[in-house]
């Protein structure tokens, strides 16, 4: 079967191999089995005759994307592209699993089949295989289906053609390589020599810290509040490639201080930072001239966007003006890297020092040419000015427009200043934090843009995102203070009596080390070794995501010691701790906003109080340990709860029988009309109706909802059969 997989690929003969995690999976384990099985016809992939598809495996290191270790491979004349590695280089999510991202940009999903079941499903009967097959399907097609929403061929390509590099290598190297390119075809055109400086990688033990360092962008302190009134917001356009072309930083135009007595003092420039760099007047810089022709390059594409009609041209000409964009501030990062190919100081140490100067002139001047004004935040490329109070949103623009025409012919072209938008309300909660309803035009707000806040960050359970969420809505779009109170106090009550959807309690993180490879104890490490001694058979293996909920525990047990597995929670009544996450997820998020229109005694208010009295917690089984294990449930009365010996109700409650039961038997109704629509959504997901779910999507919220109603639809039941009515 491999050597006729391998067949069908050298004759239909693809230009590109895409597919989810194909190369730190799939092609590795294809390429292991068939040395396994002597099937030597098969690791011939490539176009090249004789060509052998060879792997290996390679470590690396970049300041945007982290330290990992990956599979390179030698296909000759065809693409890799992993969607996974694009996911992960492109997005920002909470989850990359298949599922978790078709679901979030095209809307479908497969049925996630646990991998040790598919050799049962596979030894079934007819039925069981369809699924296998299904699932193979759906893992092939939704990738290609993502690749082609998103663009990312596209927009892939033409980075490629920008920059000049392979296609593969755009997926499996850093930012860094693009502008090594930039600088090779330019150098060699000028004909100046690049030198091969020697590095300390990370794998070397290096980092950024270990090089020289330089000051920072400035960041204004913010003057936090709720602001009813509109903010006006103006952004340097390109701020850094400005700077650096605005006063001709490059390698090639630094002057070595044991040099600066050969040249006039008219023929340099001394920096902010000290350092000299010739005018372009005597020598033009490399750097410069690649920046200009990139932003050039952009605003001819963006022309050309603007006029297109076709949706093909249209999408390649934003691919390309994106490209463009990304390369161009990529060479300041690049000069900047410590542990970069070429870094220099000098330069990056300017770039920011003129940025510092540019953002402390824009404030000066917006309150001297604007009496009442105030710059309330600013930070590396942007300030927000408050004009005054009671202003229009449509003055408050008009005003905007003119500071930046005025301020913008302070600064040496091409650095320019524009107005870009209004933020109205606007929340500053500290530096990197913010929120707010954005205006570009007076008739319709765009859409509400925050930074920092927990509705955007990936390190919390679902239930924090939600909120804040939630609340930000609320304050900004509906501008109702006490309405946002009042939903953040029915969350709470409702956590703590316990009647949340499991599934936004669950924190998910993926094993990236083996066992005992940890150097500290991390939840989900813990409670991976706790699963492994349960069941070694379905313990998470390593590279899989490792999903977990806080539980109740002793006094003074740390957090990670109480992880649990949210399945094993709802089939024991394991108690949530739902005081956990109110103190250590909720409580902080919530008081940074709500700090900036209450006082401390109302803040504190929403965490305390009627809402919070109400505590539920489920009576844990004998199976999920402690001192359950040596306890005995008696029967207790369905009515008052008192211990009874047999039967449902006590002889108390007898005489209302009826009403009891029919009270049961509604409840029964609901659950079971609630488990059929979770039963059928997910039959729907898996594309039958006639075999059963055997899903084990954890990323799907549907997940734990059907567990659980399927559980509390049992335990109904079970109460209904304790009334031996026999129909």
């Amino acid at each position: 079967m491999l050597v006729a997989w391998s067949r069908f690929v050298r004759a239909v003969d693809p230009d590109l191999l895409t597919g989810y995690n194909i190369v730190n999976f799939d092609l590795p384990f294809l390429l292991n089995r068939a040395e396994k099985l002597k099937a030597a016809a098969f690791p011939y992939l490539g176009r090249m005759v004789g060509g052998r598809t060879k792997m290996r495996s390679v470590q690396m290191a970049s300041s945007a994307f982290g330290r990992f270790e990956s599979k390179a491979f030698t296909i000759d004349g065809r693409v890799m592209m992993d969607m996974l590695q694009v996911m992960r280089r492109d997005y920002k999510l909470r989850s990359f699993s298949l599922n978790s991202v078709s679901a979030q940009f095209i809307g479908d999903q497969k049925e996630d089949v646990h991998y040790s079941i598919i050799t049962q499903l596979q030894e079934g009967d007819m039925y069981t295989r369809r699924r296998v097959a299904v699932y193979c399907l759906k893992d092939a097609i939704l990738p290609q289906r993502l690749m082609d929403k998103l663009l990312s061929l596209t927009n892939y390509m033409e980075m490629a053609r920008v920059t000049g590099l392979p296609l593969g290598w755009l997926l499996s190297r850093g930012h860094m390589i693009k502008v090594v390119s930039l600088l090779h075809r330019k150098a060699a055109a000028t004909q100046l020599y690049i030198p091969d400086v020697p590095r300390s990688s990370a794998q070397d033990g290096g980092g950024a810290a270990d090089g020289p360092q330089y000051d920072g962008a400035t960041v204004i302190t913010p003057k936090k509040g709720f602001y009813t009134d509109p903010i006006a917001t103006l952004d340097f356009a390109s701020l850094y490639p400005s700077i650096m072309m605005a006063n001709n930083l490059c390698y090639s135009t630094l002057v070595q201080p044991k040099d600066a007595s050969l040249l006039r003092p008219e023929d340099y420039l001394v920096t902010p930072s000290g350092d000299r760099f010739v005018r372009p007047s005597l020598k033009k810089g490399v750097l410069s001239v690649i920046l200009e022709e990139l932003l050039a390059a952009r605003k001819a594409a963006k022309r050309e966007l603007a006029a297109a009609t076709d949706p093909f041209l249209r999408a390649v000409l934003d691919g390309r003006q994106v490209a463009l964009k990304v390369s161009a501030n990529s060479v300041y990062g690049f000069t900047g890297a410590a542990v970069g190919k070429l870094p220099c100081m000098e330069i990056s140490a300017s770039t920011t020092a003129f940025g510092r100067e540019m953002i402390e002139l824009t404030r000066a001047e917006v309150e001297k040419l604007y009496p009442g004004a105030s710059v309330i935040y600013g930070d590396t490329d942007s300030v927000m000015i408050k004009f005054g109070e009671g202003m229009s949103l449509s003055d408050a623009m008009e005003r905007g427009r003119e500071a930046a025409e005025r301020i913008s012919a302070l600064f040496p072209k091409p650095v320019k200043l524009e107005f870009e938008k209004c933020y109205f309300p606007y929340l500053l909660i500290s530096k990197k934090r913010y929120a707010g309803q954005l205006w570009t035009r007076t008739d319709a707000a765009d859409k509400m843009d925050t930074k920092g806040v927990e509705s955007v960050r990936r390190d919390n359970c679902r239930l924090v995102a939600n909120v804040i969420d939630s609340v930000l809505k609320i304050l900004l779009e509906e501008r109702d203070l006490s309405a946002a109170v009042a939903y953040v106090k029915h969350v709470i009550g409702e956590l703590l009596q316990n009647r949340l959807d499991i599934s936004l309690l669950v924190v998910s993180k993926q094993l990236t080390k083996a066992e005992g490879k940890y150097e500290s104890n991390t939840a989900h490490s813990v409670l991976a070794e706790k699963m492994r001694k349960r069941d070694p058979g379905t313990a998470p293996s390593l590279g899989d995501r490792v999903p977990y909920v806080i539980t109740r525990g002793v006094k003074a047990q740390p957090a990670y010691d109480r992880a649990e597995d949210p399945l094993y929670a709802l089939e024991h009544n394991v108690a949530i701790d739902n005081g956990y996450y109110l103190e250590n997820m909720l409580r902080k998020p919530l008081e940074r906003i709500f700090e900036a229109m209450l006082s401390p005694a109302s803040v504190a208010a929403l965490f305390s109080g009627e809402h919070t009295r109400s505590i539920f917690v489920p009576t844990p089984t004998a199976r999920s340990g402690g001192m359950m294990r040596f306890t005995k449930v008696a029967l207790s009365c369905l009515g008052c709860k008192s211990a009874i010996q047999s039967g449902a109700l006590c002889k108390f409650c007898a005489p209302r029988e009826a009403e009891i039961y029919q009270r049961l038997l509604g409840r029964s109704v609901e659950l079971e009309k609630a488990f059929a629509s979770l039963w059928t959504e997910c039959q729907r997901c898996m594309g039958s109706v006639c075999q059963e779910v055997l899903c084990s999507n954890v990323d799907c919220p549907i997940f734990y909802r059907r567990i659980k109603t399927q559980k509390d639809l049992g335990d109904a039941s079970k109460k209904l059969e304790r009334f031996a009515i026999d129909w």
